[in-house]
């Protein structure tokens, strides 16, 4: 099989929906995404391992590897080298607000348009056109191309694959949209529900039942003392929100007017700083609730809305970010966005966030990758595979 043209595989990667989602009526497999991948790396003389997620069925991670000519490496085994990773899948869509079909690749006010296009299934086609510009009988250090499967819901593929036992890589490059920017740290990311049961009741009595939104009423002024006291208790000065940040994003509560509303439900975003503990904050959480529980007899429940994804904690002067930044000629920088790094860095490897596109596109109707950025992304990831693995 001879492989695509750079068009022609970012064309390809956008046209097969993989949208991940918590609600199932949109969730997809990336089944087809992952076999076009790994056909095309075998092309390249890769050697391809396609794993479902065992606790997603009909989810698929994919890892490729070249090894050197004179490599003893079992076929199994993932060591050393450089690793290119990305996610497959994409969120949902909202059809009204894209102008176009969010599943072909559309040229026009020089701008790539497609879902994907820069979040970001658009990196594995500059990683393959790299490397069909290279010799590849010439590679000195491993190269792997690791694919992943649920980034944008549970992360799933990236927990999986941090428990690889044969995956060793010695430097890792996540191809998350950063305009080429190396980033080195990030924030992590928390999303709770706040569950308030009371007891619903007619209007005009309001002592035969217990209003859930008086209570949450009562949660919220506790949450909003918590924000204040992690932006006055933490900082970190690389991130240009320097502190841990809480969100009140979305409440419901009640049905009608004349009801004393027996339930209301808030869901929260809290962005834990590296250095905090995933427990630490969510101690905190529950901490703050605590009193109103021990009043209201038990009436809060706190409740993971998904598994918390720890803060990454990658430093500034690795030998991979002095090599980013020299390719680039951007310093290395910290975010508030979380990505799968957390877990990668698990595999002990040197690990940096940077790849095509801006981060202000991610998750936008109309996501696109603007056209006069191609040719110097390209050379920039051809630049870091040969001086990583050549």
């Amino acid at each position: 099989m001879s492989i695509p043209n750079f068009m022609q595989m970012y064309q390809t990667l956008i046209s097969l929906p993989s949208i991940s989602a918590i609600d199932e009526k949109l969730n997809l497999s990336n089944k087809d995404v992952i076999n076009n991948l790994a056909n095309w790396c075998q092309s390249l003389g890769f050697e391809c391992e396609i794993s479902e997620l065992e606790s997603a069925p009909g989810k698929y991670n994919l890892l490729a590897r070249l090894n050197p000519s004179d490599s003893e490496n079992g076929k199994k085994e993932f060591h050393g080298g450089l690793m290119l990773a990305g996610h497959t899948d994409t969120v949902p869509f909202d059809d009204n607000q894209w102008s176009m079909d969010p599943f072909t690749l559309t040229e026009t006010n020089n701008k790539l348009f497609g879902l994907g296009s820069i979040d970001m299934k658009g990196f594995f086609a500059f990683i393959l056109h790299a490397l069909q510009g290279l010799d590849l009988s010439n590679l000195k250090q491993p190269l792997i191309i690791l694919a992943t499967a649920d980034e944008e819901t549970t992360m799933a593929g990236a927990q999986q694959v941090c428990q690889h036992k044969n995956l060793k890589p010695a430097r890792c490059i996540i191809g998350e949209p950063t305009d080429m920017v190396p980033v080195f740290t990030h924030k992590g990311h928390m999303s709770n529900a706040i569950r308030i049961v009371g007891k619903s009741g007619h209007s005009s009595d309001p002592d035969a039942g217990l209003n859930a939104i008086e209570i949450m009423h009562l949660v919220i002024g506790k949450l909003l003392i918590l924000k204040q006291e992690l932006k006055n208790k933490y900082s970190v000065d690389h991130f240009v929100i320097p502190y841990p940040t809480l969100n009140l994003g979305h409440i419901h509560g009640g049905d009608n007017a004349n009801r004393i509303c027996g339930c209301c439900e808030l869901h929260i975003d809290m962005r834990p700083l590296p250095g905090i503990s995933v427990i630490e904050l969510q101690a905190m959480l529950l901490g703050s609730v605590n009193e109103i529980n021990k009043q209201y007899s038990n009436a809060v429940e706190v409740i993971d809305l998904h598994e918390p994804i720890p803060a990454f904690k990658g430093t500034a002067d690795s030998a991979l970010v002095k090599l980013a930044e020299k390719i680039s000629g951007e310093k290395a920088i910290a975010v508030n966005y979380c990505t799968e790094a957390p877990f990668i860095q698990q595999l002990g490897c040197e690990t940096i966030i940077m790849g095509p596109g801006s981060i202000n596109q991610a998750h936008q109707p109309d996501e696109y990758l603007a056209i006069e950025k191609i040719k110097p992304t390209q050379q920039m990831i051809k630049q870091l595979i040969v001086e990583s693995c050549f």
